[in-house]
Formats: C-alpha cells, structure tokens, sequence
C-alpha cells in the first residue's frame, strides 16, 4: 500500500526514506517509557518534517559502528611531506568540467593531506580553475571504508570521498549495481546555505529495473556533521554483501539497497575535490578566491 502511495506522490528515494523513519519513529512513541526518550524521538520527527518540507539536512541517529570482524588493511595518515605514490596515484589530471585537475594541487603538510581549488595564471595545462584527485591504486570490494577530514570552505568547490567502477554508467555493465556502481560516501556540495554544513550520500549506476537509457541515481539524504568546515569529522561506508551503509562519525545515517542489488565488483577508491562547471566558476573572484581540502587520514577495513 505505502509503495503505491509513494509512486503517486512521487516521493524521492531520500523522502521515501524519511516517511519510513517518520512511521518507525511514530510507533516508538508509543513504547517508549521514559520521557527523555519520548523528548529524542519527537526531536528526530521535527527534523524529518523539516527535511521534507524544508528539505533541511537531518541529524545521524542510528546505530553506532560495530568493526567486530573486520581488519584494517589501508591506513594512510599522510604523514612526510610528500604524497605516499607507493600506494596512491594522480587520478583524472587534465580537463575537469570547467577547469582541470592537476598534480601540483595535492601537498602533504602537518600530517594531512590538503588539496587546494583556485585560479592559476601559470597551471601546468594554462591559465584557469584548478583542483585535484587521487585513488588508491589497489582497488576494492566491499569492507569499511572511511576518511577524517576538514571540508573546504565556500561556494562553488565541493570535497567528496567516492568509490567507483570501472563503467556504473553503462547498463549493459553495471546491470543496475552488481556490475559496478559509484558510491559517494560523502560529497559537501556548498551551493547554498541550507546544504553548507551538511553532507550527502549518494549511489549512481545504470540498468536499474532493466532501463538501458541513461543511469539512475539516488542522492539518500543531507546530514549534519560537527562543524564540518573547521573540525575534523569521520564519514564512512559499510559495503556487505547486502546493503550499503553509511556513516558520520561513527553514526549510522542511512542504509540502502538502491538498484538491483550491491556491487559485485573491486571498484577504486577516491579522495578528490571536486571543481564545478563554467557557469559557477564565473561566481567566483579569481584574484581572491582559494580553497582547501584538509584530510588526516583514509582507513580501509575488510574481514
């Protein structure tokens, strides 16, 4: 009955997700025997209704990360004063939408890695907007994955920590996920104020429900972190055999099956900030702006 409600208002997969949360939380009132209790979850409702009305970011409220099994195998805290290219690599450097990635945009200093966006006169591809990416260059399936980061600061720029395969946009590959899926673990889309100090999950692949025309995408909800331009924050994904799981500092946020089942595939991994397209570029002052990406360290687990 809900699923053809949802269909009727054609309700978005995060909205979808929220009406759920607004049930399952509605239901907890009643057997919830403590006022605090009560006070948390009518809280959590408030926030909910904000999401779908306001389309305000949420609060993490679910369960706490259990790593019980799981073995770190991947644990760079970008210590030196150079990026460790036994293990990571430059990825994309070239054109980038409006402008380019290049190399000379990655430093590592006081223990973090820091990717810098800002206009360069001198870049190694010309004049323009520059910015950068890396990967791993072992690829991965399935395990924890997650960062501790500073998101950069402003407008137009975004930092995002994402796993990709090789084609999640091409049905005959990804077969709407377990061929191949982009997962972006955490993305800081700052285009305006209501998204400036959250961040989103999302999860991109093509051939869902045997669609072959282009790919299906399901951006599953906005959420606080702490601060998230100035203090350091953990943001995560539990990639099981079943479901995708996402984290922020330690916190369940949302989990998903989106698609026609999670990918089967060793996909990279990928540490970039990303750089926006021409027409939002031209917002920004070459003269003055300048943004950074500020990373302590990438952790990966496996069992």
């Amino acid at each position: 009955m809900l699923d053809k409600i949802f269909i009727l208002l054609k309700l978005s997969y995060r909205e979808i997700w929220a009406v759920e949360k607004l049930i399952e939380y509605f239901g907890n009132l009643f057997s919830t025997f403590s006022l605090k209790g009560a006070f948390s979850t009518l809280l959590a409702m408030v926030e909910l209704l904000q999401m779908l009305i306001l389309g305000l970011p949420t609060t993490p409220r679910g369960d706490y990360l259990n790593l019980s099994g799981y073995n770190l195998v991947v644990y760079d805290e970008f210590d030196g004063d150079a990026l460790n290219t036994d293990i990571w690599e430059y990825r994309g450097n070239g054109a980038r939408r409006g402008g380019y990635n290049a190399s000379s945009q990655v430093a590592v200093r006081d223990g973090n890695l820091v990717i810098t966006g800002d206009y360069l006169e001198d870049g190694v591809y010309g004049e323009g907007w520059y910015t950068a990416a890396i990967k791993l260059k072992e690829r991965y399936k399935q395990g924890y994955f997650e960062i501790k980061c500073k998101v950069n600061k402003g407008l137009g720029y975004w930092s995002a920590f994402w796993i990709q395969a090789d084609a999640p946009y091409t049905a005959s590959v990804s077969k709407g996920g377990p061929g191949g899926a982009e997962l972006d673990i955490f993305e800081s889309k700052c285009y305006d104020g209501k998204e400036k100090y959250c961040v989103t999950h999302s999860i991109h692949c093509a051939g869902v429900d045997g669609v072959q025309e282009g790919f299906q995408s399901a951006m599953l909800g906005q959420f606080y972190g702490n601060n998230v331009t100035d203090e350091y924050n953990t943001y995560g994904l539990e990639w099981t055999e079943d479901e995708y799981i996402f984290y922020i500092n330690g916190v369940e946020t949302v989990r998903s099956t989106f698609g026609n089942g999670v990918s089967q595939v060793e996909e990279d991994v990928i540490v970039s900030l990303e750089i926006p397209e021409p027409e939002k570029l031209a917002e920004l002052d070459k003269e003055t702006y300048k943004t950074e990406f500020i990373v302590d360290y990438v952790k990966i687990y496996q069992k």
